[in-house]
C-alpha cells in the first residue's frame, strides 16, 4: 500500500477536522484516542458537546420560498465542512454543529443579478445573541473581496476602474447595516445592497485576474498547453457531429466504465470502446479513459452488490477489471481516470476507509501494468457540501491529500463541478469563489483536471440518471442554453488562466443518448447544437493547441 501503511493512515480528528498521521498498527493516534475519550466522558456526564449558532432574518412568509436554508452548513478555519443540523422557524435559523469553535455559515442567498449563490459569513464566535444573517454575509463577502484585492495589488495587476466604486458602495451600505441591527428588516435591506455591490466588485476582480493572467500565459505560450475535452457518449458521434467535436476539442474522455463494459458478470463487451479508441486515434485526440470504477450510488455493476459484505473479494474483482482494462489499451490510452466519486461514495455499503483503500489499490495495480501512463482520480463536490450530513470524516481535500502522500503515482486530480444538480451537484457560486477553490486545490502540488456540467432546462430528462434532479434556478439566468453558454464564457478564461489546470472537460456531449446529468449536453435531444459548443470552438481556436 506504499505510503498508506494500512487501510487508512490518515484520520480526521472528530472535533477539529484537522488531518494528522496515525499509528496504523493501532488505528488511531494517541491524541485522537484521548480526544474521543474526552468527548465520551462529556456525554456520560450529560455535558453539552454540541455548538449552536443562531441567525435572524426578516419574517419568511413561506418556508417553501427558501428551501436552500435547510442545506446551509458550517465550516472551520481551514474551510472543512462540519456536520450541521439546521432548524428554521421562519425567522430564526439555528445551526447545531459538532463543536463550539468559531465557524463560517454557508447558505444560498438571493442577490439581485446573481440568482441565489452560496455565500459565507466571516469566522464568527459562538454567542447567545443571534446574528443578523444578511449583515454577516455582507461582512464575509467584503472580507473575501478585500483579500483578493490585496493579492492582485501585490502581483502588480491593474484593478478595473469600476471596482473602486462598487467596493466603496459595498462598504458604505455595510456601515449602514451594521449600525441598525436592532431593526432586522432595515439592517437586512442595507446588507442586501452591500452584498449586491460586493458581488459585482468580486466579479470585476475575478475577471480582471482571468484576463491579465491569461495575457501573461500567452506571452509564454502562443497556444496554451491546456486540454479542452468532452466525454464521448456510449458511441461514436454521428457523422454531422464528428466535425463539431473535433473542431471544439483536442481531447476526449472515453467512458470505459465497469458497469458499461460488464453489465452481466463474466460477459464483458469492449466493442463500442474499441471503436471509440480507434476513432480518437484517427482524429488525433488525446484520450483519457474511464472512470474505470465509479463509486457513486449507481456507478458499479448490479451483479457486484452480492459481494458488498465481502470487501476482500470485492477488491479482487475491482483489481482484475482495472488490470484487464489498462492492459487492453496499453500504448493507446496514456491517461486513465481510475476512480470517480470515491470521496463522497454511495456505492454498495463501502465506508470511507474501504473506499480509500480501494482507490489506493487500483492505483497500485494500474501503475504496475503501465508505468508510463498517467493516473487521475475524480473528486466530486470539491467544496465538500456532502460532509454536512455527518457521514464523512475526511474532507475532499484531505481524501485527495492522503492519496497524494501515499506515493502511489497519482498524476492529477479531476474536480467535478456540476452546477444546479441535487443531491450530488454543487450550489451556484460566483467567479471569486471558483478562483479561491482552485487555488486551495493547487496547494497539493499536482495538476488539476476540471469536469463541468450545467443544465439547460429543469424539465424531466428520461435519459438522465434518475438519482439526479435539476435544482431550482440559482444562477443569474433561468436554466437555458443561453445561461449555459454565459456560465461557460465566465468560467473557462479563469480556468485556463491558472497554470495548474491541465485540462478542462465537459461532462457529456449529447442529450440524445443515456447520460448522467440532466440537460447538460452540448447537443440537444433534437440533434441541434447548443450555443456553448460554438463558444468552445471559438475558445479553442483563440487560445488552445
Amino acid at each position: 500500500m506504499g505510503g498508506l501503511g494500512g487501510p487508512l493512515d490518515w484520520f480526521v480528528q472528530p472535533c477539529t477536522n484537522r488531518l494528522f498521521p496515525v499509528d496504523a498498527s493501532r488505528g488511531r493516534g494517541n491524541n485522537g484516542r484521548r480526544r474521543l475519550r474526552h468527548v465520551a466522558r462529556g456525554r456520560r456526564r450529560g455535558e453539552n458537546v454540541m455548538g449552536v449558532m443562531r441567525f435572524v432574518v426578516p419574517q419568511c412568509e413561506s418556508l417553501s420560498d427558501w428551501p436552500e436554508v435547510f442545506r446551509a452548513y458550517s465550516s472551520g478555519l481551514d474551510r472543512s465542512v462540519w456536520p450541521t443540523r439546521v432548524e428554521f422557524d421562519g425567522q430564526t435559523i439555528v445551526c447545531r454543529r459538532q463543536n463550539s469553535e468559531s465557524s463560517r455559515m454557508h447558505v444560498a442567498w438571493p442577490v439581485q443579478d446573481f440568482g441565489r449563490p452560496m455565500l459565507a459569513t466571516a469566522m464568527l464566535p459562538e454567542r447567545e445573541a443571534p446574528y443578523v444573517l444578511a449583515v454577516e454575509l455582507a461582512r464575509g463577502k467584503i472580507v473575501q473581496v478585500r483579500n483578493l484585492r490585496a493579492e492582485l495589488t501585490q502581483a502588480d495587476l491593474t484593478l478595473p476602474p469600476e471596482y473602486h466604486q462598487r467596493y466603496a458602495q459595498a462598504h458604505r451600505e455595510f456601515g449602514h447595516a451594521a449600525s441598525c441591527q436592532d431593526d432586522v428588516a432595515k439592517a437586512t435591506e442595507s446588507a442586501n445592497r452591500a452584498i449586491y455591490h460586493a458581488c459585482h466588485a468580486a466579479e470585476l476582480l475575478a475577471r480582471a485576474y482571468s484576463q491579465q493572467f491569461l495575457e501573461s500565459r500567452h506571452q509564454q505560450y502562443d497556444q496554451l498547453p491546456t486540454s479542452l475535452g468532452c466525454r464521448l457518449d456510449n458511441q461514436i458521434p454521428e457523422p454531422p457531429e464528428q466535425e463539431l467535436f473535433c473542431s471544439a476539442f483536442n481531447s476526449a474522455a472515453v467512458p470505459i466504465e465497469w458497469q458499461l463494459v460488464e453489465p452481466i458478470e463474466g460477459q464483458a463487451d469492449w466493442t463500442a470502446f474499441d471503436a471509440q479508441v480507434d476513432w480518437c486515434m484517427e482524429n488525433r485526440l488525446v484520450m483519457r479513459g474511464g472512470p474505470l470504477i465509479d463509486l457513486s450510488p449507481r456507478g458499479l455493476p448490479k451483479w457486484l452488490w452480492e459481494w458488498e459484505q465481502d470487501f476482500w473479494n470485492l477488491q479482487s474483482f475491482v483489481c482484475d477489471f482495472v488490470e484487464t482494462a489498462v492492459s487492453r489499451y496499453i500504448g493507446k490510452i496514456r491517461i486513465w481516470e481510475l476512480a470517480a466519486c470515491a470521496n463522497s461514495g454511495g456505492a454498495l455499503v463501502l465506508n470511507e476507509e474501504q473506499r480509500l483503500t480501494l482507490v489506493a489499490k487500483t492505483l497500485e495495480v494500474a501503475r504496475h501494468i503501465d508505468e508510463e501512463a498517467r493516473f487521475v482520480i475524480r473528486i466530486d463536490q470539491p467544496w465538500g457540501e456532502y460532509q454536512a450530513r455527518g457521514q464523512h470524516r475526511l474532507s475532499p481535500l484531505h481524501f485527495a491529500d492522503a492519496l497524494v502522500r501515499a506515493g502511489l503515482g497519482l498524476s492529477a486530480l479531476n474536480l467535478e463541478i456540476a452546477i444546479g444538480y441535487r443531491p450530488r451537484g454543487t450550489p451556484s457560486r460566483d467567479l471569486l469563489d471558483f478562483s479561491s477553490m482552485i487555488d486551495r486545490w493547487c496547494a497539493l502540488g499536482i495538476p488539476l483536471h476540471i469536469t463541468l456540467a450545467f443544465p439547460t432546462s429543469d424539465q424531466p430528462d428520461p435519459l438522465a440518471d434518475s438519482d439526479l434532479e435539476v435544482d431550482r434556478s440559482a444562477w443569474k439566468l433561468p436554466w437555458s442554453p443561453t445561461a449555459q453558454a454565459q456560465w461557460f464564457d465566465m468560467l473557462l478564461p479563469l480556468l485556463i488562466a491558472k497554470p495548474a489546470v491541465a485540462a478542462v472537460y465537459w461532462a457529456q456531449f449529447s442529450d440524445a443518448t443515456p447520460h448522467t446529468f440532466p440537460h447538460s449536453g452540448l447537443i440537444g435531444p433534437d440533434g441541434i447544437a447548443k450555443p456553448t459548443l460554438q463558444h468552445m470552438i471559438d475558445y479553442r481556436r483563440k487560445h488552445l493547441k
